[in-house]
């Protein structure tokens, strides 16, 4: 089986939306502009999803308050450190930013709505390439 998706119940999802393809790179696959506001937010490969949305139906988690070791969303990075300056010129904070024995570099932080986003430039990648079928 292949992983389709991973849902977020969340405050503002069509801002968050916005704000997540202009600095995150993600394409909008899906939206609904009429209350949940779902949306459907893939990765650049195309192959990874994320879905957004504000259903009352359960209370949006208290992504600020919770560690970021409990849930965050890890993308890949390049350079993690100019990735981090500008996304925090972007509205995010940072929470930390780890150099690890293997090679690599991880810097946590937290988008404008308090959920957790993590840079990752792994010093061996851990994701298949996209030419490689897995």
């Amino acid at each position: 089986m292949k992983l389709e998706h991973f849902a977020l119940n969340v405050e503002d999802p069509l801002t968050m939306a916005k704000w997540y393809v202009e600095h995150l790179g993600l394409t909008v696959v899906k939206q609904q502009e009429e209350p949940p506001h779902m949306t459907f937010l893939a990765d650049d490969s195309g192959r990874i999803m994320i879905e957004i949305y504000c259903n009352p139906a359960d209370e949006v988690p208290p992504y600020r308050e919770m560690n970021p070791l409990l849930v965050h969303l890890a993308f890949v990075s390049e350079d993690p450190a100019q990735d981090k300056e500008r996304l925090e010129k972007a509205g995010a904070s940072v929470v930390s930013d780890q150099q690890l024995e293997d090679g690599s570099h991880l810097v946590m932080l937290r988008d404008p709505w308090g959920l957790a986003l993590q840079l990752c430039k792994r010093g061996t990648p851990m994701l298949a390439s996209a030419e490689r079928q897995v």
